[in-house]
């Protein structure tokens, strides 16, 4: 059974910086795209930045440049660096390990 387990989360002050983790087991880790996506209330699910098991990346403009997503196949673990950060980023993050398998979602607050 695939277990995905986010950290990271909280409140800054816009042009902050936060990094969010996800550590994932039971699954072949090195294999996987890893997504991470984001809710605000009222809000669809949208897919912020993902990174395939070879290393390439996406990101939606709106984190162009102020995101990157990393990871480690050997511990098993993706990283979600997240700097410059503005109000509008405000809400909840979430890891997507594979296909399906979702973390459990962190909240991140950007406020003055």
């Amino acid at each position: 059974q695939v277990q995905v387990v986010e950290y990271g989360g909280g409140s800054v002050h816009p042009g902050g910086s936060l990094r969010l983790s996800c550590a994932v087991s039971g699954s072949i880790f090195s294999r996987i795209v890893i997504g991470w996506y984001r809710q605000a209330p009222g809000q669809t699910r949208d897919l912020v930045a993902e990174i395939t098991s070879g290393g390439r990346e996406y990101y939606t403009d709106s984190v162009k440049g102020r995101f990157t997503a990393f990871r480690d196949n050997a511990k098993q673990t993706a990283w979600l660096q997240m700097n410059s950060l503005k109000p509008e980023d405000t809400a909840v993050y979430y890891c997507k390990a594979g296909q399906s398998n979702w973390g459990q979602g962190t909240h991140i607050t950007v406020s003055s």
